[in-house]
């Protein structure tokens, strides 16, 4: 069985946001020192310039024969397949057998024609430049490198596949700091250093948003997470975000299976930055919906005794608990409620908690959680061609990384970019480029996630659901994601 990786924060429209900000917040030291990332960017692949090489010559590109192994082993996991099974949940191409490096990513008959291209800020007779800004150093170190390292995964597999109109991929990596400023002098390099950015992921990622805007900067991330970073006319998210709005499906999933326990609920979150501003949004969405919140408070990011706010749940017959914040503060908060006797009937996350570190340092306290999700499970890898390509070339690029949710973003908006990039051809400038994603519907990146609305940036409706059990994910009724609409909180 497929471990899970370590995934950094949320997964939808609006949790995504709360949950990133509070991911960047200050987290306990303890918890600081148990997680991995060096801070840094690891070797250069693929055509990579690590951060703070300005020279714009990093690593050598990926040899265009080299063969990724098929059945890679995942760090904790079984073998991955190069395949995958049409019929898996949200697609599959069969086409790539195991051991093959994989199929050219966009198909001859995508490609636009090359007639008239022409070079441009980033853009060379051999090269595409791309970055991409995303919270390296920080409060915690390596926050988001798995979305550096995934977009490096997916440049490594393009360049040993493809081209745009006889061009590799290059990419230059920015560290953002899960800081605002950090975030907008990033962005000011890669106005004038790169094409567009890809994959990027900031917790404060409004810092640059006015940047990428005012130089017309085509800015296709993992997503955004702030109200700035959405108002952005040249910013895109593969999974699209609008922090007003929030899936009903959740409401929903909880009314049906588990009827008045949805009138007792209660929401914690940590009491800063997009969390403060958008999980009361969330709240109130829930409560449109049919629910009722007994309880909707914030958590200073410096308090670590969480249990007067597990006393107020008991206290007040809260059932259903809801938390967002880093997944070292959910162990907390529910090793808190275990302390205190205090079991609700259900604790629901997103997929900040779809991750190794929470099972291993929760133990039984974390045991029964559910979480809310928009991507194929690491688990169906072998179901699931696109999935399995993300697996490979990321132990390519990085041998024993942990697959995360933000990787799966950051090489879906890496695929986003080429397949829009190819499709202009010699029509390729910043511009066209942002024309044709302002376009963009139904956005699924090969398979690997839910459709999502990267023009409209309207939160996706369509999720899945699973559960922690005996320490194991498991799928609850059934693989496929069911649609629901979106209310605004």
């Amino acid at each position: 069985m497929l471990r899970v990786s370590k995934l950094a924060s949320a997964a939808t429209a609006v949790a995504l946001a709360v949950s990133l900000a509070a991911c960047g917040s200050n987290i306990d030291p303890e918890d600081v020192q148990g997680l991995g990332g060096n801070g840094g960017g690891g070797d250069a692949q693929g055509g990579v310039v690590q951060p703070g090489d300005d020279s714009g010559d990093g690593g050598g590109d990926v040899p265009g024969g080299a063969d990724v192994p098929g059945g890679a082993d995942v760090p904790g996991g079984a073998d991955v397949p190069g395949g995958g099974d049409p019929n898996a949940p949200g697609g599959g191409d069969p086409s790539a057998p195991s051991g093959d490096p994989g199929a050219d990513p966009i198909a001859p008959s995508a490609k636009g024609s090359c007639d008239g291209f022409k070079n441009g800020t980033g853009i060379t007779d051999k090269e595409i430049t791309i970055g991409n800004a995303s919270d390296i150093s920080g409060p915690v170190p390596g926050l988001f490198e798995a979305a550096q390292d995934a977009t490096k995964a997916f440049v490594a597999y393009f360049n040993a596949t493809s081209d745009i109109c006889g061009r590799k991929l290059k990419l230059v990596t920015y560290d953002s700091r899960t800081d605002a400023a950090a975030d907008q002098q990033a962005y000011t390099k890669a106005c004038d250093e790169t094409f567009a950015t890809v994959g990027s992921t900031s917790a404060f990622d409004s810092g640059g948003a006015p940047t990428a805007q005012g130089c017309g900067l085509p800015d296709v991330r993992a997503a955004a997470v702030t109200n700035e970073r959405h108002d952005c006319t040249t910013c895109f998210g593969a999974q699209s975000t609008n922090t007003g709005e929030h899936q009903n499906i959740v409401a929903d999933y909880i009314l049906k299976n588990y009827g008045d326990v949805g009138q007792h609920a209660g929401f914690l979150y940590i009491n800063a930055g997009a969390a403060a501003q958008n999980a009361p949004v969330q709240a109130s969405a829930m409560t449109k919906r049919g629910m009722h919140f007994d309880v909707v408070k914030g958590i200073d990011i410096a308090e670590f005794n969480y249990a007067p706010y597990v006393q107020e749940l008991k206290d007040k017959g809260v059932e259903v608990v809801f938390w967002t914040g880093a997944y070292q503060q959910s162990v907390r908060l529910r090793q808190t409620m275990q302390q205190q006797s205090y079991t609700p009937k259900l604790y629901m996350r997103d997929p900040t908690d779809y991750i190794r570190d929470y099972v291993e340092s929760g133990g039984s306290a974390v045991d029964g959680t559910v979480v809310f999700t928009n991507f194929a499970m690491f688990e169906e890898a072998a179901k699931n061609k696109e999935m399995a390509l993300y697996l490979n070339w990321l132990q390519q690029v990085r041998p024993g990384a942990d697959p995360t949710f933000f990787g799966v973003f950051a090489w879906s908006a890496a695929r986003l970019f080429v397949e829009k990039a190819a499709a202009l051809g010699g029509k390729l400038d910043r511009a066209t480029l942002v024309a044709e994603l302002a376009k963009t519907t139904k956005w699924t990146g090969n398979g690997i996630h839910a459709p999502q609305n990267v023009g409209p940036k309207h939160t996706g409706d369509c999720w899945r659901f699973i559960q922690l059990k005996g320490g194991k994910w498991s799928p609850i009724g059934g693989t496929q994601y069911e649609c629901h609409g979106v209310t605004v909180g």
